[in-house]
């Protein structure tokens, strides 16, 4: 990785014309010799040339208009190189940084720590990513060092100019920071690792902190968003859920849609960034294949994104909320309890709950009816080539499922985290949910199965447990009984025939049906793949 390098070279390319000495001169050290420029690809148009110093090397620099090339200027030799000698006759190897990972660039000046202007000029500085290890991208600085101020200008200007045509890339974010996520640091984080990176890309900011749950629903419900070109969540995944979910309602608020009943949603126009700062990150693990903070930061500078299939969660007709993953039964019972205990610290409120919940293992009895993707897809198709359809040809697809289980997740996303390193669905945006049902079982049955998601394979291979690509999923309470009954500790927290669910982290309670459906695509996520970008060993 190229070192922070100081001094000072000429911005002029070499002597007189031609390379002749004036008569009378006196000889001097070797002629220096540029090297040809490096072989440019026909579409790259070159934009700038001229000697800098780079990690205390003359280097012969060109600048087109997709990326920066560089190689050492080399001595002429006066004599033919002798046999075995090849210090003369190398050519020193060209190194490059492709301008799309690039996300600034700043004239670097010596001056006293006082002083916000003047000074000595010792060249430009360039800010780009660069890919590490475990989908890990970092911000990297290569300085090219010349005195001379006009001609570092000029290569800013071009520079910045080139920068400003990716248009991807946010110039202003609404930022939201959840107080209370990473043990109460989600501010500090913030202000120490992510907006230094957002000043140094000339990104401009409007930071809220958030001051209790829905406090962020209603700002978004409120705010001005059209300044904006993307908001940003600094939060776990409860605090991303609501952010997602406010954003999803917005869209849908501005398009005179009935938020109370949401048949077919309309995409949300701003992004969402994550800044993981949760206990368990999943939709930030699903996102960037890591919990990395500076990761995140620079994919959303960098304007990566893609696009994720969201759910909506609706009852009796009525829609409940937007949503990524949901967890009934043992997942929302230990949620529930869990929130009970909010003064305990997290880590120990989070396995007394599961430890409690186990102790108490109890199945739901319920119907479970689901349309699988390729039976929907087929639906589709016959729908577009047939004049007619009817209701009761898309009612012939549903499956149904009926008896006691002890945990049933839908999930849009991988749902990556420390207990699940390769996430527990496949992919995020393949317009599916992945259904899984665990049948009741002995409680050490299905210990066995929640200690299996730490497995790389074979996670759900269990005689009780069953795997389903859905598209639409229907769970019935099969009785009337009601979540809790009996048990005064859970009884305690819900209302009569409630039932928990865990969406996202976040307890939602109801009474009845609950109907599930995955809309593809719904909105846009700040990340991405890096397979494009390089690590510039």
């Amino acid at each position: 990785m190229p070192r922070l390098a100081r001094g000072r070279v000429s911005a002029l390319a070499g002597g007189p014309e031609g390379g002749k000495q004036p008569a009378g001169a006196e000889a001097g050290p070797p002629r220096v010799l540029l090297p040809s420029a490096s072989p440019v690809p026909v579409a790259e148009r070159i934009l700038q040339r001229g000697i800098f110093e780079i990690n205390g090397k003359s280097c012969d620099v060109v600048l087109s208009d997709s990326a920066l090339r560089w190689r050492p200027i080399q001595p002429e030799c006066p004599v033919a190189p002798a046999a075995g000698n090849s210090k003369c006759g190398f050519l020193s190897k060209e190194e490059f940084i492709e301008l799309k990972d690039l996300f600034s660039v700043k004239l670097k000046w010596r001056r006293p720590a006082k002083r916000q202007k003047g000074g000595t000029l010792l060249g430009i500085t360039l800010f780009a990513c660069i890919k590490k290890e475990q989908n890990k991208i970092k911000d990297y600085t290569l300085t090219l060092n010349n005195s001379s101020e006009d001609h570092c200008s000029s290569w800013v200007r071009d520079l910045k100019k080139i920068l400003a045509e990716f248009s991807n890339r946010p110039k202003s974010l609404k930022v939201l920071i959840n107080p209370q996520s990473h043990k109460k640091k989600a501010t500090h984080l913030y202000y120490e690792h992510v907006e230094p990176l957002l000043k140094l890309a000339e990104i401009k900011t409007d930071v809220t902190i958030t001051e209790c749950k829905g406090h962020a629903l209603s700002l978004l419900m409120e705010c001005e968003l059209q300044e904006f070109d993307g908001v940003i969540c600094v939060g776990g995944d409860g605090s991303a859920s609501e952010v997602a979910h406010g954003l999803l309602l917005r869209a849908q608020m501005d398009a005179g849609i009935d938020t109370n009943y949401i048949l077919t949603p309309v995409r949300t126009p701003l992004p969402l960034g994550i800044i993981p700062a949760g206990s368990t990150n999943a939709l930030a693990h699903s996102l960037y294949g890591i919990t990395h903070i500076v990761t995140a930061t620079l994919h959303i500078i960098m304007g990566h994104m893609q696009p994720i299939d969201v759910c909506t969660f609706s009852s009796t007709g009525k829609f409940l909320r937007f949503g990524f993953s949901a967890m009934f039964g043992f997942g929302g019972r230990t949620l529930a309890l869990a929130e009970k205990y909010r003064w305990m610290p997290l880590n120990q409120r989070k396995d007394f709950a599961m430890i409690k919940t186990l102790a108490s293992l109890k199945p739901e009895d319920y119907e479970i009816s689901f349309l699988p993707v390729k039976a929907f897809q087929d639906f589709q198709e016959v729908s577009r080539n047939e004049d007619r359809t009817t209701k009761s040809d898309y009612n012939d697809q549903w499956q149904k499922i009926q008896g006691h289980f002890l945990n049933i997740s839908i999930m849009t996303i991988p749902c990556c985290c420390s207990m699940a390193p390769e996430g527990l669905a496949s992919r995020l945006n393949n317009g599916s949910m992945a259904l899984t049902i665990a049948r009741n079982t002995s409680r050490p049955e299905f210990v066995k199965h929640l200690k299996r998601y730490a497995s790389l394979r074979n996670q759900f291979n269990f005689p009780s447990v069953e795997t389903y690509t859905v598209a639409e999923v229907k769970l019935q309470p099969r009785n009337n009984c009601g979540y809790g009954t009996g048990d005064v500790e859970f009884n305690a927290k819900s209302s009569e025939n409630n039932y928990p669910w865990n969406i996202d982290g976040d307890l939602m309670e109801v009474a009845s049906e609950v109907h599930i459906k995955v809309h593809p695509q719904l909105i846009k996520l700040y990340g991405g793949h890096l397979e494009g970008m390089n690590d510039y060993k």
